[in-house]
């Protein structure tokens, strides 16, 4: 399998993507936000059309507009408190913006297409060294704020009265977690990112103990979903989405089974 080089840049590029979803979606699950990541894959597919539209690498395309769509729903989740509507306000804007970009970017649409479900053939060598430069990043910037990441996670209220400062913290991961949505966007596509920033999480909450297990547990369900997926397309043909997404999600009532079965 590993003898193709689409194969491999496959490989490689999931490996990556595994290990930085595995890791951001432990946070997301904490600070309750999937319903954001659902958004911002959506907003990420605008993106991609915007870039092939402006004739820039559809992944710059993405992080220009999950990136802006953060900062936007983090400076307007500090002046509003109707959270919810404000996020709704945007990813409508932007999706009606991708729309507009897909249309004048007719020539080239059928690669925006694509990176909407996800496609392991279109991931060339450059899609991985750009795939190791923002998953290096997410996963360097995670290190160094690791600890009032984690505060700030499981005690926002306590964290907004001590010394850290709570909405850059917010403003960070939420960037943070755009630029993992627009790498994962190369594998799982852009309407299913959602799948790996949530499920490796829901999963490893069910068996952790502590944080480290949880990272640990998450990192790994995340692997055998990419891994699996991708052996499993190369053996049918079929859309790795679909295999991903399969392998996840039995996973998941694979542990509400075992969990009713042990209690």
């Amino acid at each position: 399998m590993l003898n193709s080089e689409f194969m491999l840049n496959a490989f490689v590029a999931g490996t990556l993507i595994a290990v930085v979803c595995g890791v951001m979606s432990i946070f997301v699950l904490i600070r309750k936000l999937p319903f954001l990541t659902h958004v911002i894959s959506e907003i990420g597919f605008s993106g991609a059309a915007f870039g092939i539209f402006a004739g820039l690498p559809p992944i710059t395309g993405m992080l220009i507009f999950t990136s802006l769509a953060a900062v936007l729903t983090s400076v307007g989740a500090n002046k509003f408190s109707s959270n919810d509507s404000l996020v709704s306000v945007i990813s409508a804007l932007f999706m009606g913006s991708g729309a507009l970009f897909l249309t004048l970017a007719q020539g080239n649409a059928s690669y925006a297409t694509s990176l909407m479900f996800g496609s392991i053939t279109a991931i060339t060598k450059a899609n991985v060294q750009q795939i190791m430069i923002v998953a290096g990043l997410v996963l360097i910037t995670t290190i160094l704020l690791f600890r009032p990441l984690k505060y700030d996670s499981f005690d926002p209220v306590g964290s907004r009265y001590s010394s850290l400062n709570s909405y850059v913290i917010s403003l960070i991961f939420l960037i943070m977690t755009a630029f993992t949505a627009s790498v994962a966007a190369q594998m799982v596509g852009a309407l299913l990112i959602f799948v790996l920033l949530t499920l490796p999480a829901a999963i490893a909450f069910y068996w952790g103990r502590n944080f480290f297990e949880l990272i640990v547990i998450s990192i790994c369900c995340a692997l055998i979903g990419t891994w699996g997926g991708l052996y499993l397309t190369y053996v049918t043909n079929l859309p790795v989405t679909f295999f991903i997404t399969l392998i996840e999600s039995i996973l998941f009532f694979g542990t509400l089974l075992a969990k009713k079965v042990l209690q």
